[in-house]
């Protein structure tokens, strides 16, 4: 599996866990200043559209992506 496929199993791990409520939230902002709800997100890796790269990018830069996220809070 390459990183970017890894990338997108991690995300959709996320993303079923977020409580319903907080999906429509702002998770990322790309490049030309477009933000990004996790639903829009997720459309958008779904999708495999030309900004998955860049989405999937800036959230493991921000460490939304980490496997282990809860063990951060202890």
């Amino acid at each position: 599996m390459d990183a970017k496929e890894h990338k997108k199993r991690k995300f959709n791990k996320i993303y079923a866990n977020i409580p319903l409520g907080l999906r429509d939230e702002i998770v990322v902002v790309l490049e030309n200043n477009e933000p990004l709800s996790w639903n829009a997100a997720k459309i958008e890796i779904d999708n495999n559209t030309d900004k998955v790269g860049e989405i999937l990018d800036k959230l493991d830069r921000l460490g939304l992506l980490k496997e282990n996220t809860e063990d951060q809070h202890e």
